[in-house]
């Protein structure tokens, strides 16, 4: 019997990168899995495909974190189909690479908008369901970038940081109802995200991680779904670091 054995998760982000890792380790858990995804409908597909050949049902939406009512509709239609949710992973990011000093100002509302706007989209109505329910796991996924003082891009450090503080304010209401909320500060991971990364934070990386690599996206995900598993039940408002042993 896996971890999440007839769990039902949504996965925000869920058809490229460490997104897809989540839905894949998730299905093969034994959780039946939705995700949202904004561009390739082939990569969709591919994830849809991956989940079912677990066994396990799978629901894909093209809609962005950032569409408000798109995100309500996804968790109705989702709380339709699989008659619950217990799991929402906030996965969705993006990151724009900019120096501070010539970053515009829709470089800046992108990544605020799409980072921590979409969390409150996403959470919001799903979170409703979850207190009717009186249980679910929430999990955030926030960055080394926002605790630690890296060559990071501003915008992207401070979206980051809200999700530390999101995370830690809602635990303590979310609690009460049995719902989990915890965090996970992620590293450097084998994605296209970091892949946009310059380059000489790549090589400054090898030098910081006591792994000396990038992490595998599988290696996040196995651990997510322990975070969110039954297993997990005492932990409330944490903040994980998984970064291979990275120093600054």
């Amino acid at each position: 019997m896996g971890l999440l054995e007839g769990k039902k998760a949504i996965i925000t982000g869920g058809s490229r990168g460490i997104g897809r890792s989540l839905c894949e380790v998730f299905a093969r858990e034994g959780a039946d899995i939705a995700f949202n995804y904004n561009v390739s409908d082939e990569r969709a597909a591919a994830t849809v495909e991956k989940i079912e050949s677990f066994g396990r049902r799978a629901l894909s939406f093209k809609v962005s974190v950032t569409d408000r009512p798109g995100m309500i509709k996804m968790a109705r239609k989702v709380h339709e189909e699989f008659g619950r949710i217990d799991i929402l992973v906030n996965n969705a990011a993006i990151n724009r690479g900019d120096n501070f000093a010539t970053m515009t100002e829709r470089a800046w509302d992108e990544v605020i908008d799409t980072n921590v706007n979409g969390i409150f989209n996403a959470t919001k109505p799903v979170f409703k369901f979850m207190m009717r329910q009186r249980s679910g796991n929430i999990l955030n996924l926030s960055s080394i970038g926002a605790v630690r003082a890296l060559p990071t891009a501003v915008h992207y450090a401070t979206s980051k940081a809200a999700v530390i503080g999101f995370t830690k304010c809602l635990s303590r209401e979310a609690a009460p109802f049995g719902i989990t909320v915890n965090a996970i500060a992620a590293g450097i991971f084998d994605t296209d995200l970091s892949d946009a990364l310059p380059e000489r934070l790549l090589e400054m990386h090898k030098f910081w991680c006591a792994k000396g690599r990038r992490g595998h996206p599988e290696e996040l995900a196995e651990f997510a779904a322990f975070m969110v598993s039954d297993r997990n039940s005492y932990m409330i408002g944490e903040v994980v670091t998984v970064d291979g042993g990275s120093i600054t």
